[in-house]
């Protein structure tokens, strides 16, 4: 399955923040200590050396992948037509049928973090909320068998 290219403001600048930073400063801290290493001497068994190299590598990867991401990932504004229902960006709390209570955001697959409960719009929760306003009743496909929740709020800034 491919990632979808959604992603939000603060999601694209984050990933930016991170491609300047590999360019500007890490890559050039890291090649820095790859040549000091390589002036040591003997490669073959200089463990700074082949570290630096690996880590080199690592990072010209990500900023690849980064440079390429970016060109494709399209940005996805707050529309006032939106209030009311869920669609991408939006905070939602669920309650679910034991009464318990979940709040998550709905972003782009490049945005997921689960300790800020943000779900890609991409995963079977954000797909069975989108077009789902308060008090709809949403079915959600598990493993263990489907789980249903009530919609209880949704909103397009942080919950506080």
């Amino acid at each position: 399955m491919s990632r979808s290219p959604l992603i939000t403001l603060a999601g694209k600048e984050t990933l930016e923040h991170e491609l300047k930073y590999l360019w500007r400063t890490k890559r050039p801290e890291v090649t820095q200590a790859v040549s000091e290493a390589a002036a040591l001497g003997d490669r073959s068994e200089n463990a700074e050396y082949k570290e630096g190299k690996r880590l080199l590598r690592e990072i010209d990867r990500r900023i690849r992948f980064l440079t390429k991401r970016l060109e494709v990932l399209k940005v996805v504004e707050y529309s006032p037509e939106q209030e009311g229902k869920a669609f991408f960006g939006a905070w939602v709390e669920l309650e679910g049928e034991e009464g318990d209570i979940l709040q998550c955001r709905i972003v782009g697959a490049d945005e997921i973090d689960m300790k800020k409960n943000h779900i890609t719009i991409d995963s079977p929760m954000a797909r069975a909320l989108v077009g789902k306003a308060v008090d709809d009743e949403v079915a959600v496909k598990t493993p263990s068998g489907n789980r249903f929740w009530i919609v209880n709020k949704i909103q397009y800034k942080p919950f506080t």
